[in-house]
Parts: structure tokens; sequence; C-alpha cells
């Protein structure tokens, strides 16, 4: 046993004395030419980190791992460069969603509009009156530049935005209900995106959670039976990411307002999504209103600005003025507020709903969701006749019928009909597809069923499809 560890020992020693040394690599060609287009004390770094990765590979290597270690110093010299050009690329890069989700929040959720864009490279040119008043030159108030806006379109008295929803809904109840109960049905108590929960959210408020109700089924006596001295605010939450079907109910928001009102307590509505239009005027399914939330007589509600609103990520909160003005006060409203790209995209997301009539054309996630299913079928027949000849035996492409969904926990459980591409492929895996398609540049995401490999021409902009079929075509072509 001795001996074979003394000959591993000494195989080892000799693949390390075969390794190049540091000043060496950084003279080969391939590590040159990336000092000259790339930061060269990045570059030295890289160089380093791998060349210690490969002898730590060997110093842990069993006999027949080393035996296909390869230490030609080009072969490290072209993993350097690769690593380093991977690393220095933009990693938050453009890419296609083809995978029918809407609002999908791994691919940053709500597209923005043209304008919105515009305003964003405007604000980032130069300086920018982001919180200054013109008149005085003195310092002004960052909340100008939405609130007004807000005001008209949902009718609330005053508003102001943080980074996110679940900021938005921590804010107002640290500011409104720090140590002091809050009522919430037990059918809300939802779970967000990554993990965070409703009570988790409350519990860092400060507020005391009281339950009420059951899961299906929660009444108005629930409430009123739950009320005490120590009760300071009723949440509302708006379960927009499922559905509980069958035998539930739950307290109408009319209902816990007039009880908030004869109780002095401070009713919050937690819409979610955030819709400032009606729906069902384009066919689609229903989705509650912020405005309605307004007129019911909530006194603060919150909402999320980067999905339905198709806006920047923000969390809007609206309401009573005496409300806002005191969550204005809180310290924690610092720690949350956003800066002048939010209130730019915002501000330039908002004037889109001032006329309802452009809305449609202008509004990314509304342009999508009113693509009529001809038009997507028309698309997904001329990319078929475009890739056909490429994929010969390869692999099997069908237009089929299927659905979207709108993703972000916005209107759960509802099939949006589009049409998909199917493809089949014959010599590789759909799991192998999606790999090879995300690869690609810019990365194409795609959804899987089975051994189908799908593409949603829905949420594929029209601008995108060339850029698909070169894609499909590229990858079918190669060997």
């Amino acid at each position: 046993m001795e001996n074979k560890k003394t000959d591993l020992e000494v195989k080892r020693n000799k693949i390390l004395d075969q390794l190049i040394g540091m000043p060496r690599l950084l003279n080969y060609p391939q590590i040159n030419q990336l000092g000259a287009d790339y930061p060269t004390a990045f570059v030295h770094h890289i160089a380093r980190f791998e060349l210690q990765r490969l002898r730590d590979t060997i110093l842990t290597a069993d006999k027949n791992t080393l035996d296909i270690i390869d230490t030609e110093p080009s072969l490290l010299a072209d993993t350097i460069a690769h690593h380093i050009k991977i690393k220095l690329k933009q990693s938050v890069a453009p890419a296609i969603n083809a995978a029918g989700i809407i609002l999908h929040t791994a691919l940053g959720r709500a597209p923005l509009c043209q304008e919105a864009q515009q305003a964003i490279a405007t604000a980032i040119q130069n300086y920018c009156t982001l919180a200054i008043d013109r008149d005085t030159g003195k310092r002004g108030d960052r909340y100008a530049h939405i609130e007004e806006l807000l005001c008209f379109l949902t009718g609330a008295e005053a508003a102001l935005v943080v980074n996110n929803n679940a900021g938005a809904t921590l804010l107002a109840l640290n500011t409104l209900a720090s140590d002091k109960e809050v009522i919430i049905s037990r059918g809300q108590l939802i779970e967000i995106g990554g993990s965070f929960r409703i009570p988790d959210v409350m519990k860092r408020s400060g507020a005391r959670m009281k339950e009420v109700g059951t899961t299906n089924k929660t009444h108005l006596r629930d409430y009123q039976d739950a009320i005490t001295e120590e009760t300071a605010l009723i949440l509302r939450v708006h379960t927009s990411n499922y559905q509980i079907i069958g035998f539930s109910s739950e307290v109408p928001l009319r209902d816990l307002v007039k009880l908030g009102q004869d109780k002095n307590l401070i009713v919050l509505d937690d819409i979610g999504s955030g819709c400032l239009i009606d729906f069902r005027k384009y066919g689609l399914p229903d989705e509650p209103m912020v405005q309605d939330s307004v007129k019911t007589g909530s006194n603060i509600i919150t909402f999320s600005g980067d999905k339905i609103l198709s806006g920047p990520q923000c969390g809007i909160i609206i309401g009573k003025k005496r409300y806002i003005d005191l969550i204005k006060k809180n310290p924690l409203t610092r720690a949350l507020r956003c800066d002048k790209l939010t209130y730019a995209a915002l501000e330039a997301t908002l004037k889109l709903y001032l006329d309802v009539e452009t809305l449609p054309e202008k509004h990314p996630v509304l342009k999508m969701l009113t693509l009529s299913v001809k038009k997507l079928a028309n698309r997904a027949r001329t990319f078929q006749r475009h890739v056909k000849a490429s994929l010969e035996k390869k692999c099997e492409i069908e237009v089929v019928n299927g659905f979207s969904q709108m993703g972000s926990g916005s209107l759960p459980a509802q099939d949006i009909p589009t049409k998909l591409i199917s493809l089949r492929p014959q010599t590789m895996s759909a799991e192998s597809l999606s790999a090879l398609l995300r690869a690609y540049e810019p990365p194409i995401f795609s959804r899987i069923v089975k051994d189908e490999l799908l593409l949603d021409f829905r949420t594929i902009k029209e601008n995108e499809i060339k850029t698909v079929e070169k894609a499909i075509q590229k990858i079918f072509s190669s060997p």
C-alpha cells in the first residue's frame, strides 16, 4: 500500500512539474490579448485562480483522474480567456421570453413601455430634478413626480412610492400598527415569491397578527369578535397568486370598511397586482381595481408597480392624507425609498393611463394580453415555414393550441388562449434543446411539457421572431 501511495505522489509531482508558471502564462498570446481588452488586474486574478484550481485538481486526484488531466498551457490559456469573457459580459442582459408567462418574475416581470425607457435614459444622462424645487432652488419633494398622477388616476388623497409591495405593506403596518393587533383572515395569509410570507412581513413590521376565520371561510362576526382595545388595523390581502374555490367565502371589503368606521380602526387593503383598468372591456378576466378600493373607503391601499401596472419594480401606497403623511415621516421610509430611475419610469408609465384609447397599443402587458389568437396563429405558421427546411428529420414541428399565463401572482388559474410551436427533437432531448436555446445570444427561454419544447408566440415580440428562427436553424444545422 505504501509503495502505491508513493507512486501516486511521484506521478502527481511529475504532473505538477509540467505546469506552466504564472509569468509565462501571462505572456501567452491569448492572455496577452486579454490584457489589451480587459482590466489587467482582473485578467491576472482569473489566470492565478485557474492555475491554482488546476494545481488543486492534481493534488486531490486519484490515479485514474490523473491519467486524463491535461496540463497543456494553450488549453489552460483558452479556459482563462473563456472565463474572463463570461465573467465580464453584462450579466443583466436582454432575453427572449418564449415561455408564455407574461409577468415572468425571473425575466424581470413587466417590460417597460417606450416612454418609460426614454425617461430612464434621460434621467441617467446627467443630473436630474429628482428632489429639488425649481422655483426656490431648495430641496424638494420626490413624491411630487408621481403623487398628483396617482391621486388623479385612483381618486386617493395622497400617495408615495417605495421599493416594492412587500416593503409598502411592511412600512404601512410599522407606521400605523406597531405594537398593536392587526386582524387578518386565515385564508389571506399568503406566501409570495421567494418564500416571503405575510405573517413574516407583519412580524418584522412590529404588528401583532391576529388570525380570524378558517382557511376556506371567514365571516364578519369573526372580525367583530376579535376586536379588542389593542386592535389598530384590519388587513385585507388580495390572494392574487392563488384561488380557493368550492365551499369558501371571504368578507367583502365594504363590510370591513364599515366595521373599521364603526370601531375607529384603519383598514389596509393590500391589492398586490395593482390594476388601474377594467380588464373586462378587453375580454379579459376580472381583476380588482385600485379605484374600487378607494371608492369603497379603504384608508390605505398598497400594490405593485411592476405587475399589471407595467411599470418599474416598486410598491405604491395610496390613501387618506393623514395616514400617508404619517408614513412619509417614518424613518423606514428613507430605507425603502426609490431612486431617480424608478421615479422616471413610473411617471412615464402612469401617464399612459391618461389616454385609455392609446393604452392597448402603448402598454406592453395589455398589448400582449390583447393579441388575437388569429394573429398569433399567423406568426406561428410563418415561423414554421421558415425553419422547417433546416429541421429535416432531426425535429418534428407543429403549430398547436395552448395557454399563456399572466404570472407573478396575477390572474391566478386564468388560462389565456395562445398559439404555440411544438418542437419534438429526434436527435436530442427537449431538455437539451432548451439548454441550447438558453445558451444562444440573446438567451431564449421556453417551456417543456413531457418530451415537447414549446415556444409561446404571445410573449415573443414580433421583432424577436427572426432571432428565434435563426437560433433554431443554427442548432439543427450544426453537426
